[in-house]
C-alpha cells in the first residue's frame, strides 16, 4: 500500500496530507511535532494502516505545507488546522496520535471538541504544563513581547543551513537524535529536505516557526481545556526524555480519563527510538 499526497486549505493556506488508504476503516491522524513532517510517522502508519485510514498531516510551515508568511505560529493557528482538516474529511470521531507540539496542539483540540475525538495518544506533548517548559509564559508580558520581536530580528538575518550533499543532512539528523538506525535517519532527511537551484539542501521547515508568540495559554487556561477531554487519554513518555514524566509531575490529574506509559530505552521521540515498545503500548490503548 503506498501513501498519496493530498492537501486541504485552512485560513487560505494550502495544508498537505499523507493519505495512507483503507478509507472504510475508522480515522486514525498522525500529528508530527516542530521541525518535522508527516512522514516521520511512516513506520506506525504502515504498521496501523490496516486497522485505520491513517492520515498523516505536514503542520503549517512544515513538509510539503505552505508557510504561513506574515504571521507567528502560534499554537491556536494548529488547532485551527487540525479542526479544519477533521471537519472537512468528515473524520469524527477520530483517533488521534501525536507527538510534542502536534501533541500539545491535539489535547487543545480535544478539550474544545470532545465530542469529535474518539481516543488519543500524546507522545512528550503534555510539555504546557511541564514546569521545565512554562518559565516563558509566567513572564511579564514586556519580557515575552520584547524576546519574541528579537528573536523576529534575528531571523530576518538568519540564513537556513545549506548542505552541500544529502549525506550531511543526514548527519545532522543522527546528531540531534542519536538514538536513529541510519535508515532512519537517511529516510527522515530524505523526506525533510529540499534541493534548491544551487544542488544545496535544506530543511523544508520555515525558520519562523522558530519564533516563540509571546501570547501564551495560562496554565489554568491549559488545565481547563484538557479537564474537557472527554475520550481516553495515553500519555508516552521516554525514559531518556529531557521532558517530565506527565505521571510524575501529577499531570494525570486534569483528565477524566487518562492513564501514563514509559518507554525507558527512549528518549523525546519514543516512536523512532523503540518502535516495537512503542507499538505494543499503542495497541494495546487502541484495542
Amino acid at each position: 500500500m503506498t501513501p498519496t499526497s493530498r492537501f486541504f486549505t485552512s485560513q487560505r493556506l494550502r495544508l498537505h496530507v499523507t493519505d495512507w488508504g483503507n478509507p472504510e476503516a475508522p480515522p486514525l491522524l498522525l500529528v508530527h511535532g516542530g521541525r518535522d513532517h508527516g512522514r516521520s510517522w511512516d513506520w506506525v502508519a504502515q504498521a496501523l494502516r490496516h486497522d485505520f485510514h491513517v492520515l498523516a498531516p505536514d503542520l503549517r510551515g512544515h513538509g510539503e505545507s505552505d508557510w504561513a508568511v506574515g504571521s507567528s505560529y502560534g499554537i491556536a493557528e494548529l488547532v485551527y488546522d487540525l479542526d479544519q482538516l477533521v471537519r472537512q474529511d468528515g473524520l469524527a470521531s477520530v483517533t488521534i496520535v501525536a507527538h510534542s507540539l502536534g501533541g500539545a496542539a491535539s489535547l487543545l483540540y480535544a478539550g474544545l471538541f470532545p465530542e469529535a475525538v474518539r481516543r488519543m495518544v500524546v507522545v512528550e506533548g503534555t510539555w504546557q504544563l511541564d514546569p521545565a517548559f512554562t518559565t516563558r509564559s509566567r513572564k511579564p508580558v514586556e519580557e515575552r513581547m520584547l524576546a519574541w520581536v528579537g528573536q523576529l530580528r534575528e531571523l530576518e538575518t538568519r540564513r537556513p543551513r545549506a548542505y552541500r550533499t544529502l549525506d550531511e543532512a543526514v548527519e545532522r539528523m543522527q546528531r540531534e537524535n542519536p538514538h536513529l538506525s541510519p535508515e532512519q535517519a537517511r529516510h527522515l532527511t530524505e523526506h525533510g529536505v529540499r534541493r534548491g537551484e544551487d544542488g544545496t539542501y535544506a530543511w523544508k521547515f520555515d525558520q519562523h516557526i522558530r519564533a516563540i508568540a509571546p501570547n501564551r495559554f495560562t496554565d489554568e487556561e491549559v488545565a481547563s481545556l484538557w479537564s474537557r477531554i472527554a475520550c481516553p487519554v495515553l500519555l508516552v513518555h521516554g525514559g531518556a526524555s529531557r521532558h517530565g514524566d506527565p505521571a510524575v509531575l501529577g499531570l494525570l490529574a486534569h483528565f477524566q480519563d487518562a492513564r501514563a506509559v514509559t518507554i525507558e530505552s527512549a528518549g523525546h521521540w519514543p516512536h523512532h527510538d523503540d518502535l516495537d515498545a512503542f507499538l505494543t503500548a499503542v495497541r494495546a490503548f487502541l484495542s
